[in-house]
């Protein structure tokens, strides 16, 4: 397996995590709790990330990481709530799968890459896949929801492409960012969730234990290898990885909730996962833009970052083959 090839694997694991995310909080969550669901994906991860890297952010990069993690996280997560319980959960996918659309244009005007015919293809044959995947028929559409959705699209494209554009500063790994970014998203959500919402509910260990691995699993872990990928492939090869999230939805809701998948989701399926693969194939080396924060950083990380970034680069090697 080529290195881009594993590195593509890795970062797929972040969507087909944030797949399981609809079954765990159905499942194992409080109900109608959305903002303190998100609250606690993302500060506890960020907090616990920040604790094991023991590094802050410098200068500039004390509002970098704020916008980052508002684009990211705390503007992202709110709206994709919003549009789910405003629509359809069909409904909402599809509206979010607009998002390889998006980030063609924002890398075109950010990143300084031009938009090809197969860029766009690819974006609107994977919004087309999703859509047989997840909409049913006579969905309901809801203005403020759909505008939810089209802006939670927009916000989490735009943290793709500053992510891609800022890199990350000299003597931090990706571990580091990621926390930073977590830590101010978890902060931007925590006054909005307790306005909205109050207090927190009273938990149980069902509870607990599905929040444990939403914040730790499908999310430290999940983000790390997401903004990992960033860095290493181009914006659109990225973002085109996003349908693999509906579909592992749609096979998990299937197998587990014993929900229908007939013919039409199966095309789907194979119409978004093509798309996905496309979305692969280019250059090797993507194109990176001109910064000196922009560069690899091999003996200034913690210990418990190095360990990190000397597993990741096994399963690069090795593991991916299994």
């Amino acid at each position: 397996m080529s290195r881009k090839a594993a590195v593509v694997a890795l970062t797929a694991l972040a969507p087909i995590s944030w797949g399981s995310t609809y079954f765990v909080t159905t499942e194992f969550l409080p109900p109608d709790r959305p903002l303190f669901t998100g609250l606690m994906r993302a500060l506890p991860a960020g907090l616990l990330l920040l604790a094991l890297t023991r590094k802050l952010p410098q200068g500039a990069w004390w509002w970098k990481s704020a916008v980052l993690g508002a684009l990211n996280i705390g503007a992202f997560f709110p709206l994709l709530f919003l549009a789910a319980y405003r629509l359809p959960g069909g409904v909402a996918a599809v509206v979010g799968s607009v998002g390889p659309l998006f980030v063609v244009g924002l890398a075109a005007l950010f990143l300084g890459d031009r938009p090809t015919v197969k860029s766009l293809l690819t974006a609107v044959a994977a919004a087309f896949g999703v859509s047989l995947v997840v909409l049913k028929a006579g969905a309901a559409l809801d203005l403020v929801g759909v505008i939810a959705g089209l802006l939670s699209a927009l916000s989490m494209s735009a943290g793709v492409v500053f992510t891609k554009r800022w890199g990350r500063p000299e003597g931090v790994g990706a571990l580091a960012l990621t926390g930073w970014q977590l830590t101010a998203g978890g902060l931007i959500i925590l006054p909005v969730a307790f306005l909205i919402e109050g207090a927190p509910p009273a938990l149980t260990g069902t509870h607990l234990a599905g929040y444990a691995y939403l914040a730790f699993g499908n999310t430290a872990v999940s983000y790390f290898l997401w903004f990992r990928g960033i860095e290493r492939l181009s914006a659109s090869s990225v973002t085109l990885l996003g349908p693999l999230s509906p579909i592992t939805a749609a096979i998990i809701g299937w197998a587990a909730l014993g929900q229908a998948l007939g013919p039409v989701q199966l095309l789907g399926m194979v119409i978004a996962f093509g798309a996905t693969l496309a979305g692969q194939l280019g250059p090797r080396t993507p194109k990176k833009p001109e910064r000196a924060e922009q560069v690899e950083s091999t003996g200034s990380f913690s210990s418990a970052e190095q360990k990190v970034q000397e597993v990741s680069m096994d399963l690069e090697v090795s593991g991916v083959r299994r």
